[in-house]
């Protein structure tokens, strides 16, 4: 993995060809995935279907999304082995504890037909709740048994890591938070870096706010791909896995298609002046 020396806050842009990233624990995870927020179960199926078919390895889902179930249809049409795609979803932030977290997976995995996923998440720390290191505990316990293989957690400020890993020694693989060029999370980029967990984008095209920017789509009229894959093409240089949602087929097949062009330093400086600071979401320790 080679820097360019052209990153920013310490974080060093990379040369990226592999479509997979090694995890903390020792397992791998693809640098792109599909996220599934807000698709029905009909939606969920039909997309999943279409992502399995284009490439994509990776399927995010949540128990708040409620489509896990269309997210197992989708896996069950596409033919593929269980064993080749790596399934992750989440523990609702109301459902955070040690025992209901516990039952809020057995309740996941039923949806998703699966005796396993291959990576579990925390939801939001909801730090007024102040439940998310007995919820991490549990976790803890998941992979210890063998029912998740890898844990994480989203939308988790410093502090919040500070604590689940000063109270159980373990490290998350994988924490997947709100990041695109107007909100890159320096701060918390270079904390996961230290230690070793990889960061994830929700929300890796700000919604898709950022698409008709003028900047944006002279990158994109150069390499003769769409905005859209330069902000996600942006994301892996540096070093930032994604899970961009769509349910049109050939936008899915599009934001996958990530590994035929590079952008250059001239190009990390224009979309690094995009930054402002907006989040398209709330603050994690708003969401209670």
């Amino acid at each position: 993995m080679s820097g360019s020396g052209d990153g920013a806050a310490g974080i060093d842009r990379v040369e990226v060809h592999d479509p997979t990233v090694p995890l903390n624990d020792g397992h791998w995870m693809p640098r792109v995935g599909l996220g599934v927020y807000k698709m029905t179960d009909d939606e969920a199926a039909a997309a999943v279907e279409v992502a399995l078919a284009a490439g994509y390895r990776g399927i995010d889902t949540a128990a708040m999304y409620e489509n896990e179930a269309g997210v197992a249809a989708g896996l069950a049409a596409s033919g593929l082995p269980r064993s080749e795609v790596f399934l992750a979803t989440k523990v609702r932030f109301e459902d955070n504890g040690y025992d209901s977290t516990l039952r809020a997976f057995d309740e996941s995995i039923g949806k998703l037909r699966t005796d396993y996923v291959d990576l579990y998440l925390i939801h939001w720390p909801a730090p007024l709740r102040d439940r998310y290191v007995d919820a991490w505990r549990a976790l803890i316990r998941l992979r210890e048994e063998g029912r998740t293989r890898s844990i994480g957690v989203c939308n988790f400020h410093p502090e919040h890591l500070d604590r689940i890993i000063a109270e159980t020694g373990v490290i998350p693989a994988v924490h997947q938070v709100e990041l695109h060029p107007r909100f890159p999370q320096h701060r918390v980029r270079a904390y996961d870096a230290n230690l070793g967990i990889i960061t994830q984008a929700w929300s890796p095209l700000a919604r898709g706010r950022l698409l008709d920017e003028p900047a944006l789509g002279r990158i994109a009229g150069k390499y003769g791909v769409t905005p859209a894959q330069v902000v996600l093409r942006w994301h892996l240089e540096n070093d930032v896995t994604v899970i961009p949602k769509s349910v049109h087929p050939e936008r899915i097949r599009q934001n996958h298609d990530l590994f035929g062009f590079s952008l250059t330093a001239s190009d990390h400086r224009v979309i690094a002046d995009l930054e402002t600071g907006e989040r398209t979401g709330v603050d994690p320790n708003d969401r209670n």
